[in-house]
């Protein structure tokens, strides 16, 4: 069986080499016109890296990174909202709270799929099927056909636009700056995940290897709004002013280019993963807000999952089904989940942040474990 696969992300590529490996002849198609190294942090818990595992990369992607130990949520005061220690859950899950630059990881499965399986500079412009065959045309006006085509293409995915033309990226009503910077001098716990609630919008700070540090920031406003992004580091340290130490010296640290800017969307979950020859996968099929950090881990998932089902049942109409029926009800929970605490984390009255880190300060951490240990129970 031949498959084209659109979009060389982090679900592309994983795609890519688990079909490679059960002898699937897969090329990916990609509309960069070069590998760049690009991207921010991305985050990977227990369930992303048992699916690396099962893609033999996980030891490659571990010795690029940093596991941390904990998670830890702030006030704007500096004062604890919840703490939560992550060390058990790595014992029994496997490798959990895991942070590596997006560029490393994207290197590690690209120099993992078969030597000319990646054609860059192919934008996807619409797809069509005809019998037992599936084709792809181009932007450059060239085509490929396969036997099954994976749209891998993201949120903006052109496949799925076309398929369901009513599914749409929605605006989470807040918007996102990130930023990989050399660490200024600053100290900071090395061992944990920390995020701080503040009326002014959250500021996350994560270390990774090497001296660096992953940062972001997230603050409500109108979608596109120019003014959001054309804020510099110094402008956004600023308006962190009131906020505890040191959050102002890292974001101020970045340089101007380091800054990626995006609103921040996902979408309404879908009810339907395959259509016909065509699968959706990744961003292209259940784009989530980033608050869970599930988002590269689910589409890692669906790769293991698409690669078990085509493994294991010889007739594609029914392993298609199965790859659609195991991933449909977990992914729609992420993104509702996700899209719940994005909306809590913003909330930018006083009197209703402090109400809700009073009751994050009284929640039993049985029921935050509870509710990882549900993301890291995988069906591989």
């Amino acid at each position: 069986m031949k498959v084209i696969i659109v979009g060389g992300g982090i679900g592309g590529l994983c795609t890519a080499i688990a079909l490679q490996e059960i002898g699937i002849e897969a090329a990916v198609y990609e509309a960069a016109t070069e590998l760049k190294p690009v991207g921010a942090g991305v985050g990977l818990a227990a369930n992303a890296i048992q699916g690396l595992e099962r893609l033999g990369v996980a030891e490659e992607v571990i010795s690029r990174g940093k596991q941390l130990t904990a998670l830890v949520t702030f006030d704007e005061k500096d004062k604890v909202i919840s703490n939560f220690d992550t060390k058990a859950l790595s014992q029994k899950y496997g490798i959990n709270n895991f942070v590596i630059h997006r560029a490393d990881l994207h290197e590690v499965l690209y120099n993992h799929l078969q030597p000319g399986s990646l054609v860059l500079g192919k934008r996807c412009q619409g797809v069509s099927q005809e019998g037992d065959q599936v084709q792809v045309s181009f932007t450059d006006g060239t085509h490929a056909t396969a036997d099954l085509l994976i749209a891998a293409d993201g949120i903006n995915s052109v496949v799925r636009q076309q398929l369901l033309p009513q599914s749409q990226p929605r605006y989470a009503g807040y918007t996102c700056w990130r930023a990989v910077i050399d660490n200024p001098g600053v100290a900071i716990n090395s061992m944990i995940s920390a995020e701080t609630w503040a009326p002014q919008g959250r500021i996350g700070i994560a270390p990774l290897q090497d001296g660096k540090i992953y940062w972001y920031v997230c603050m409500n406003a109108p979608e596109r709004n120019e003014q959001m992004q054309q804020m510099t580091p110094a402008e956004l340290s600023m308006h962190f002013a009131s906020v505890h130490p040191p959050v102002q010296e890292v974001i101020a640290a970045a340089k101007p280019e380091q800054l990626i800017w995006n609103d921040i969307a996902d979408l309404k979950p879908l009810k339907q993963f395959v259509f016909g020859r065509v699968v959706l996968l990744g961003d292209a099929a259940h784009a989530t807000t980033p608050n869970m950090g599930q988002g590269a881990c689910q589409a890692i998932e669906d790769a293991v999952v698409l690669g078990q089902c085509l493994k294991r049942e010889p007739v594609l109409a029914v392993a298609l089904a199965n790859y659609e029926h195991r991933r449909i009800a977990r992914t729609a929970k992420v993104i509702r989940l996700s899209r719940l605490l994005g909306e809590v984390s913003q909330w930018q009255s006083s009197m209703l942040g402090s109400v809700r880190n009073a009751l994050f300060r009284l929640m039993p951490k049985f029921i935050t474990q509870s509710q990882m240990e549900d993301l890291y129970r995988v069906d591989f």
